[in-house]
């Protein structure tokens, strides 16, 4: 019998939690990794998945950047000192990329968004933001086209093996 090789851990944590929504209604410019302050709590919510980024913005506030209508569920386990579900959480980025941000922001047409939430290689959450401009609604159309047309081409595919 042989051993499987390797020292590899395989963790139990969620891929990611995706604001799919996001990329749906923005064009992204430029993306950015940033960390969050969590509780106890809140991070325990995010291992077993139970979070969504849908409604969430982020908001550039006295030098300080913040997620702003994240919801992270409160934890089962937890005492009755628990988290609020949709609290203001700080993002804690470098000063002179929370200005670079700020600066970009202010041009027309641009927001900051949130696109994930997940675990990095060291286990600490992390929050992937994005500079991005709005879609028109023909922009919406289009991606929905060709998201059909792809979905259609795999289908044919898969019938023909």
């Amino acid at each position: 019998m042989s051993k499987k090789s390797g020292n590899k851990k395989e963790s139990k944590a969620p891929k990611s939690i995706q604001n799919r929504r996001a990329r749906f209604d923005y064009h992204v410019e430029e993306t950015l990794e940033a960390g969050i302050a969590l509780g106890g709590s809140e991070v325990k919510s995010l291992y077993l998945g139970k979070a969504h980024l849908t409604d969430a913005f982020v908001k550039v506030l006295r030098d300080e950047v913040w997620l702003i209508n994240a919801d992270i569920e409160p934890y089962d386990k937890a005492s009755h000192f628990g988290h609020e579900r949709r609290r203001d959480r700080k993002l804690l980025m470098h000063r002179k990329q929370i200005s670079n941000f700020e600066r970009k922001a202010l041009e027309k047409g641009f927001t900051i968004v949130p696109l994930a939430m997940y675990f990095n290689e060291k286990g600490r959450v992390k929050v992937e933001i994005a500079l991005a401009r709005g879609k028109a609604t023909y922009d919406k159309r289009e991606s929905i086209a060709k998201k059909d047309t792809r979905r259609e081409m795999a289908r044919e595919l898969s019938n023909r093996g």
